[in-house]
C-alpha cells in the first residue's frame, strides 16, 4: 500500500507541475478508430462524470475518463510466432494512459520480434470533463494531502484488476488462435501500469503469470508469494520514484526467487521504450535477452 501510494502521490504530482505547462501543453484530440480493440464487457466506472476523451501532450496520445476496458491484440507476422504473449499496461496515475508511449508502440516492438502482444486499455479514476477541471480537481486531491490524509488519494483498483483478470482470460480462451503458449504468457507495466502489473501479480486468483517487468514502477517492498514469478525490473536513477530504494527487489530476492534489475544512470520517468540521449534507452533489448536466457522465447517442441 506505501509504495502504491508514493508512486501515484508522484505521478500526480508530475502531471499537475508539467501537464499545463507551456512545453507541455495539453492538446485536445479526436479520438482515434481503435479497429482491433476487442471490448472486455466488465462494467462501467461509478460517478464517471465524463466522457472518454483523449488529448495530446508531448507529441503522444492520451486517454481518459476510460469507463469501457478493452484489448488490443498485437500479433506476429506468420509464421514468426515463438508462443510468447505478453499483457500490456501503460500508466497515467490511473487517471490516464499514456496508451501510444507506453501501450501500441511496445507492443508493435514484442510483436516484431514474435512475441504477441495485447495493450490493456483498463478503467481509470473519473477527471472533470475540461481540462481546468481537471487541474482543478488534482488540486484539491494535493489540498486533502496537505491536511494529513494521503491515503484519500490511493485508488481502489478492483475495477483494474478485473479489466487485468477479463484479459489475462480472453488471451487464454484464444490461445491457439493468437498462437499463445499458456504457459508463457507475462504482463509488462509502465508507472501506474507497473503498479497495476504488481497488485495483480500479488492479489489476483486467476492470473497465473508466467514474468512480471515492472518498469519505472514503485519500489517499495511487498510481501512476495511463493510462486512468484521471475520478475524483470527497470528504473532510472533520475526517476522521481526511485529516491534511492530498492524495496521491492530486495523482496523478491529474499523470497528466493528470480529477478533481475537494470537501474539506468539516467532516463527520468515515462520513457516507454527509450529516447536518445540517455542510458535507460537500452533496456528493451535486455529484456529481450532476459526472456530468451529463462527458456522464455523458446518454441514446444513439436510432438
Amino acid at each position: 500500500m506505501q509504495s502504491l501510494l508514493s508512486t501515484l502521490l508522484a505521478l500526480l504530482l508530475a502531471f499537475t507541475t508539467t501537464a499545463f505547462a507551456q512545453d507541455g501543453t495539453i492538446h485536445p484530440l479526436q479520438a482515434p478508430a481503435e479497429p482491433r480493440a476487442i471490448p472486455l464487457g466488465t462494467g462501467g466506472v461509478d460517478k464517471q462524470p465524463a466522457a472518454e476523451s483523449w488529448f495530446r501532450q508531448w507529441g503522444e496520445p492520451m486517454v481518459r475518463n476510460v469507463t469501457s476496458a478493452t484489448l488490443t491484440p498485437f500479433l506476429p507476422a506468420p509464421g514468426k510466432a515463438n508462443g510468447a504473449a505478453v499483457l500490456v499496461a501503460p500508466g497515467g496515475g490511473f487517471r490516464w494512459l499514456s496508451i501510444n508511449n507506453e501501450g501500441w508502440k511496445v507492443a508493435q516492438a514484442l510483436a516484431d520480434q514474435g512475441i504477441a502482444a495485447f495493450v490493456l486499455k483498463y478503467r481509470l479514476q473519473p477527471t472533470p470533463d475540461s481540462l481546468d477541471g481537471l487541474r482543478d480537481s488534482m488540486n484539491r486531491m494535493f489540498s486533502a494531502a496537505g491536511d494529513g490524509n494521503p491515503r484519500s488519494l490511493v485508488p481502489d483498483l478492483s475495477n483494474q484488476l478485473a479489466d487485468a483478470e477479463a484479459a489475462y482470460a480472453l488471451i487464454l480462451s484464444h490461445a491457439k488462435e493468437w498462437g499463445v503458449d499458456p504457459g508463457r504468457i507475462g504482463m509488462v507495466g509502465f508507472s501506474a501500469g507497473a503498479g497495476l502489473t504488481m497488485h495483480s501479480t500479488l492479489n489476483s486468483k486467476t492470473m497465473k503469470l508466467a514474468f512480471i517487468a515492472p518498469i519505472y514502477g514503485g519500489m517499495g517492498p511487498v510481501d512476495v508469494p511463493k510462486d512468484a514469478p521471475p520478475m524483470f525490473n527497470v528504473i532510472a536513477s533520475d526517476d522521481f520514484l526511485f529516491k534511492g530504494q530498492f524495496g521491492v527487489v530486495k523482496s523478491w530476492f529474499d523470497a528466493g526467487r528470480p529477478v533481475e534489475f537494470h537501474l539506468f544512470q539516467n532516463g527520468g520517468h515515462g520513457f516507454g521504450l527509450g529516447y536518445p540521449g540517455n542510458t535507460a534507452n537500452g533496456w528493451f533489448p535486455l529484456f529481450l535477452h532476459w526472456l530468451d536466457v529463462n527458456g522464455l522465447l523458446k518454441p514446444k517442441a513439436a510432438p
